[in-house]
């Protein structure tokens, strides 16, 4: 993993309150996952853009908090057409739980991830998701082209295989997420098969589109993209997409927090559907 001087204050703190945390303490979960790759297909034949919506109640660059039931929010994610559910389950620094997925993954029929920072294989055990998420930065290192580096990148791209391998022999399908293409090469070389591109410098916590444009073109064919955090409007949905992202990644422009009360189901609805855009045009018109 790469320094924490090279972390924004806010991550070094989620990550340290992640070392922390313990794993499930009941055993290795045994997961039958609802498959991505089947809801983006349904999604796409219905002509929707694939959205996995994510139900955060705040988080450290969110402008507030969101006090509604989990389950009510991810059911009017699905309401507005939504492909797959994102679930904070960290407690500290988003509001999550645990808890919260699993009410969420029984209410809903659709893939559920948990998106957590997960550093440690025990970790993985703490509730049983369709998807889990895995850092490439937490779990990687690249540093300088020494002979120590080098060592030091093998065994972090070996400990990522090992989290990525230990994953799947639960039931989940694994999320690897990237932010450049070094840390791409490091997930394809681990087997990563979902890729996600974090449009979010961990570093300066500075968002930019431009990273999922300037390493989706690296990616196989047979990998799911899916482009993460930054994405607002339509017309963002449409940019990414035409870069080549299988599926996007949304929270805030769903969940809205500086709102503080506006219609889930219809941010979703109007991400969705953006590919449409005579439909959006219309709606902006009313």
């Amino acid at each position: 993993m790469n320094s924490d001087t090279e972390l924004a204050p806010a991550v070094a703190s989620i990550l340290e309150a992640a070392r922390e945390r313990s794993g499930g303490g009941d055993g290795a979960v045994d997961v039958d996952a609802r498959s991505l790759s089947d809801a983006i297909a349904r999604a796409e034949a219905d002509g929707r853009v694939p959205v996995i919506a994510e139900v955060k109640p705040t988080s450290p660059t969110a402008d507030g908090t969101r006090e509604d039931d989990p389950v009510e929010l991810a059911e009017a994610m699905v309401e507005g057409g939504a492909a797959a559910i994102s679930v904070l389950t960290e407690p500290s620094h988003f509001g999550g739980s645990p808890e919260a997925l699993t009410r969420i993954r029984e209410a809903v029929d659709v893939p559920v991830l948990r998106k957590d920072f997960v550093l440690r294989e025990e970790q993985m055990d703490a509730v049983e998701a369709d998807l889990l998420l895995l850092i490439t930065r937490f779990v990687g290192v690249r540093e300088s082209n020494d002979s120590r580096a080098d060592q030091s990148a093998s065994r972090s791209d070996a400990a990522l295989e090992e989290l990525i391998v230990a994953a799947r022999d639960r039931g989940f399908q694994p999320l690897v997420e990237v932010h450049d293409r070094a840390e791409l090469e490091t997930a394809l070389q681990a087997g990563a098969e979902l890729i996600g591109v974090n449009n979010r410098d961990l570093a300066r916590l500075e968002v930019d589109l431009e990273t999922f444009e300037s390493v989706a073109p690296h990616a196989p064919d047979e990998v799911t993209l899916i482009a993460e955090s930054g994405v607002s409007t339509p017309d963002d949905v449409r940019r990414m997409r035409e870069a080549g992202a299988d599926a996007l990644l949304i929270g805030s422009a769903v969940m809205d927090h500086g709102a503080g009360d506006s219609d889930v189901a219809e941010n979703t609805r109007r991400l969705v559907r953006a590919a449409d855009r005579d439909g959006i045009e219309e709606e902006d018109q009313i």
